[in-house]
């Protein structure tokens, strides 16, 4: 029973770390993208919770989502890549969002975990990284 529905065996875990990548690194740079389409607006939202203002603050977050979210799509530096996203989703969770209702904060906490996930599984065989350790 190789690699069948029923098996206890993965199917792919290659596929797997792409389709991971893909939903995970997408929805970083839909939600970066919005942060960096309005980032005017983000500067009078965001305050300055962690002491290095609120300007780098939103440019730190805009890069982790947006900019982190396309090498993680693209499977390029995975795991150096998905470091300032962890990073964003502690702040995030642990002091942003600190005193909010877990139901205001289950997304960043969801998101956490999944970067973890993609640290720990890497980019896989359907990556950037893969191609340009053949070469």
């Amino acid at each position: 029973m190789k690699n069948s529905i029923l098996s206890t065996q993965p199917l792919s875990t290659d596929l797997a770390a792409l389709l991971l990548r893909l939903i995970v690194g997408g929805l970083f740079i839909y939600h970066g993208y919005g942060k960096l389409a309005n980032y005017e607006t983000m500067l009078q939202m965001f305050t300055d919770i962690i002491g290095i203002g609120v300007k780098p603050t939103v440019i730190l977050v805009i890069f982790a989502e947006f900019f982190c979210g396309i090498f993680v799509v693209l499977g390029l530096f995975t795991r150096l890549s998905i470091i300032p996203i962890f990073i964003t989703m502690i702040v995030a969770f642990f002091i942003a969002h600190a005193k909010d209702p877990f139901q205001t904060k289950e997304l960043a906490f969801a998101y956490l975990l999944l970067s973890v996930v993609i640290f720990v599984l890497g980019s896989g065989r359907f990556s950037l990284d893969a191609a340009f350790r053949k070469k």
